[in-house]
Order: structure tokens, then sequence, then C-alpha cells
């Protein structure tokens, strides 16, 4: 998930993921520990957790949920900045350890120095290599927790797997303890805290928020007020995408139009570009089949003359960016002219819809449903 341009792509806002580098690899010197999903699970289930430490992995995932992100506790925030949520800003960011008197990372900490193949200084750079790794802690129906269960600890298996063993953990009189291996499904999940190690992908971006207003496309010269806006009203994601261990689904929605039209000539075609509206809407597992309110601009200046656009939903999956040639048309009285336009998306992603729409289709109504693919959603030509 990067972003891009094409023809005039709207830059989108990156914002820090508290330190993400998208790098899971530890240098070559440094010692054996398993960091990966599964290393993690096992490592964190063996810490000394105390009610506090889940307390602080409930409020981080809160914020970031809050900031439009999925329930994630990135190893950057955890690390970096303890108690932030991922999307949350430079003050939220540096006041959220504030109260926190021994966050998880001084377990962290304390872990690896107590590990006998740990050299001396290695564990500041192992810190740092993990704050910089894209891993995560992701916490499912988080809001069912009853402040007091402890989590059982796993991780997201890969190849789509639904189903894994996980750690249940229990407070003890010498400390915590592995109290069993568990089986462990969505369902648990919903019944019972459970944490999952997975890897991040997307706190790189800035996702929008529900009932949030955002134009991200680049206008033509000819002024919006002048001309109607398509707006993206609402969005229903009618199945979830993926494995659950891999959390949210992210959808990329894009729009390829041609912004204030209003050539007279064959001419001054060439006074007008196209351009990409991109955003992306992360839907939680629990949002499946209900339908999130938006107040997002798809296209910023729909003139008369602009008779089709272009329309695409992936759920991003990642892999070797790709591009979808498309037209979006327009008229100059009773002639039609194309613009081609190349849509990019990630070669793994799954396309959800992609197509060319009709002004016809958005005039039908003053607030137009449409289906596409496992998506409904709802658009006004305001």
């Amino acid at each position: 998930m990067k972003n891009y341009l094409v023809v005039s792509l709207a830059a989108l806002a990156l914002l820090s993921s508290c330190g993400g580098k998208n790098e899971t690899e530890l240098p070559p010197e440094a010692p054996s520990y398993d960091f990966t999903p599964a290393g993690l699970a096992k490592m964190f289930s063996s810490l000394p957790l105390e009610k506090a430490h889940l307390q602080e992995v409930y409020d981080a995932v809160g914020k970031s949920s809050g900031n439009g992100y999925d329930e994630e506790y990135t190893m950057g925030c955890l690390i970096e900045s303890p108690g932030a949520g991922v999307g949350d800003t430079p003050s939220a960011k540096a006041s959220a350890g504030e109260k926190l008197a021994n966050p998880l990372r001084n377990l962290l900490r304390d872990y690896l120095e107590a590990r006998p193949q740990t050299r001396g200084g290695d564990v500041d750079a192992m810190l740092k290599q993990l704050s910089q790794s894209d891993f995560q802690l992701y916490w499912p129906y988080s809001e069912n927790w009853d402040g007091e269960s402890y989590p059982i600890i796993t991780f997201d298996p890969g190849s789509g797997a639904e189903t894994n063993y996980g750690y249940r953990i229990a407070p003890g009189p010498d400390g915590m303890h592995i109290v069993d291996s568990v089986f462990v499904d969505e369902a648990l999940a919903v019944e019972q805290p459970v944490w999952v190690f997975n890897s991040n992908s997307d706190a790189a971006f800035t996702p929008l928020k529900l009932t949030e207003a955002a134009a991200f496309s680049e206008s033509a010269p000819v002024p919006l007020a002048r001309h109607r806006k398509l707006l993206l009203r609402s969005f229903k994601m009618k199945r979830n995408y993926d494995s659950w261990f891999g959390g949210a689904s992210e959808f990329w929605v894009k729009c390829g139009s041609v912004e204030g039209f209003n050539a007279a000539t064959d001419a001054e075609l060439h006074l007008f570009y196209p351009s990409v509206t991109d955003f992306m809407i992360v839907v939680k597992r629990r949002y499946v089949n209900k339908e999130l309110p938006f107040d997002a601009i798809l296209v910023g200046d729909f003139t008369t003359q602009l008779d089709k656009i272009v329309f695409m939903i992936t759920e991003d999956d990642g892999g070797t960016r790709t591009n979808w040639k498309a037209e979006a048309v327009v008229k100059i009285q009773s002639k039609t002219y194309g613009f081609t336009i190349d849509i990019p998306y990630n070669e793994k992603d799954d396309i959800v819809w992609r197509g060319q729409l009709s002004a016809r289709f958005f005039e039908e109504a003053d607030l137009v449903r449409g289906r596409f693919g496992d998506v409904e959603a709802v658009f006004e030509l305001d």
C-alpha cells in the first residue's frame, strides 16, 4: 500500500504509524530470537502481565479504532510511544505514556535482557528493529472486554486459516503463567479477549473516517462552487474479506473523471486532464452488513458535460503495482470524447468491482444506491 501518481493523482496525507517502516528482519548480527507473529505470541504470553498492561492495550487499540484504523497496537507505538494509537497526533503520542507507570515496553525489555543469549548492548538495537517492523497486536472485538479477563494470545497462521492455537494465560501466586494451549476461532474472539499478532500494512495511510468530508481529487481550472459535486454517502460491506486473524477489510475506492470539464470546441480538449480520487476505507469485521455513513467527495466538479466516470473498489492484499486502463467520457455538443486513465492497484488485491458509471445513473434520484460486487454504496450528486 503505497502512494502513487497517475495523470493527476491527489496525494494522500501520510500519517505516522509510530515508527513503522514495514521491515520485519533483524540485522544478521542480532541474537537469534523468533521475531515472527508466532514468536511474539509466545513471548508476550510469557510476560508478567498485570491489569494495567491489559488496559494499556485496550486504550491503544481504542485510539487506533477512533482514528479510523483497525483495533491495532503496532510494535512501533508499543515501543516508541507506549499507549498511543495509530494515527494519533504528535502531542497525543507524547502524552499517551504519562499515566503508564510500567508500560509493556518495559516488560519486553526485561524479558530480552534476561535471555542468556542476549549480548551486551543488543537489546536497544533489537527493540529498535522490532519497532520498525510491521508487526502489531490486534485485538478484535475489544469493545466486548469486561475490563478484568486476561487474553488468550495467538497469531495469524497465514494461508487464510480461520483457526489456530492460542495461549490461555492467568495470574497465579507467583505471577502470570500459561494455563494451557487452546483452540481459537473468531467465535471465541467475540466471547473472550483474544490478542492476535499479525502484520500491519495500512498504518502509513490515512483512512476515511465515518461521516468525514474529504476531497482528495485534483481539480481542473474551473472553480468548484460553480458545479455539482459527486459524494459517497454510505458504504456497506456484504462479507468479510480475508481471514479474521488478519483483521479488518481495507478497501480502496478509486474514481477517475475529468474535473470541471466545460470545453466548447474540440480544440479546447487539451486544456483538460483526467484525475483520480482515491481513499482508503477500513471496515472492521463487526460492521459486516452495516451501512456506514460518509461524506466523501468523489468528483469535486461534476459538470453537465461529464458523461461517464471510472469507478473501482479493491480490497487491499498487496503485491506488485499494476494498472487498469479505463476511460472517462465527456461531451461537446453531440460528440463524445474519451480520456484514458491508468488506475493503479496491487496484483494481489481483490477487485471488488470496476467499470464505468454514467451521469444518468447518478441523476436517477437524490440518493442513488448501487451494488458493486460484495459492496453497496450510496451516492449523491449535489
